[in-house]
């Protein structure tokens, strides 16, 4: 019997949930250098609604996994760290302006050094953009900016299987990913070899739910190999007795499946309702994050023609 295709395959919520969970790893795989200078001694803090404000003002097309960082330097003390990352599967010509642009701008409204980072994750090996920038009559005016390939670590594939940090599993689980496209039948013996290297490690019960969260939402497979995989974690945890993910019942296929669509659905009317309303509440946003799929729909048909946001979650309407 034929096996049915695969989903569309989703790497922003993943790529972003990892970086909020797992900043400090992050920077330590991605950017040593910079992770030598924190000082995680002292907490970092990550600024949603400050960037919201300056991605809203700037007006530069689709926006990303964003994250603007607060940390503390052990050389100067406080300063700001923003962190932008392209999960695009292709170039985009207007990244290294776009990147500039927010750089500038934070700079401006808040008067603070702002270090701007960049992980790509597209298909293309020779786009590497690492700065910006134009003169005019003797002015010069551009920034330069520290980048990370995805693609740079293709070859490096067994290596990232045997690093204990949870960000190469994410870049292999990713490469993974690209490589099996199209074919589920890889897919799914890449996807169970990373499922068996979460137990292996012998990583506390959160880590494991969270990786394995991002591997399920990266390695998308059609509905009778989910199943499969899915008997296969049961057995492996009643061999090793530490039953995780099964516990942990938003993992389950028909839940996680459930739960996938709608964080990406919630995480898109928020774009939307940012873009048209400016930086949204915090209430809003959990009322969207617990909303249910048909509810979302809901507002979404509502955003198109509403006026503010009062006018979107009116249920009268």
């Amino acid at each position: 019997m034929a096996i049915a295709a695969a989903p569309v395959d989703d790497y922003d919520t993943p790529w972003k949930d990892a970086l909020t969970r797992y900043f400090p790893e992050f920077m330590a795989f991605y950017f040593p250098q910079t992770y030598a200078a924190i000082d995680w001694q002292r907490p970092h803090v990550f600024l949603d609604q400050e960037l919201a404000q300056v991605v809203q003002d700037a007006e530069l097309g689709k926006r990303l996994v964003d994250r603007l960082v607060q940390v503390a330097t052990l050389e100067s003390g406080e300063q700001w760290v923003y962190i932008h990352i392209e999960v695009q599967g292709q170039n985009d010509a207007h990244f290294p302006e776009r990147l500039f642009t927010y750089n500038y701008r934070l700079y401006d409204r808040y008067r603070r050094p702002v270090a701007s980072l960049a992980v790509l994750a597209d298909d293309s090996e020779s786009w590497k953009p690492s700065h910006y920038g134009y003169q005019l009559f003797g002015c010069e005016v551009g920034i330069r900016f520290p980048t990370v390939k995805i693609l740079d670590y293709a070859s490096q594939t067994e290596t990232l299987l045997e690093d204990t940090n949870p960000f190469a599993l994410v870049t292999a689980a990713h490469l993974f990913t690209r490589k099996t496209k199209g074919d589920p039948k890889q897919r799914y013996a890449a996807k169970w070899r990373l499922a068996k290297l979460l137990y292996e490690r012998h990583w506390d019960k959160q880590r494991i739910v969270d990786l394995f969260g991002v591997i399920d939402w990266l390695m998308r497979l059609p509905n009778e190999l989910e199943q499969r995989l899915l008997q296969e974690v049961y057995t492996l945890e009643r061999n090793v007795s530490m039953p995780y993910v099964t516990s942990a019942e938003r993992f389950g296929i028909e839940k996680g499946l459930q739960q996938g669509l709608q964080q990406g659905e919630a995480t898109l009317l928020q774009r939307q309702l940012a873009r048209r309303f400016g930086p949204l509440p915090d209430a809003i946003r959990a009322q969207l994050n617990g909303a249910s799929i048909d509810q979302l729909e809901i507002w979404a048909i509502k955003v198109l023609d509403a006026e503010s946001l009062d006018e979107v979650f009116d249920q009268r309407a």
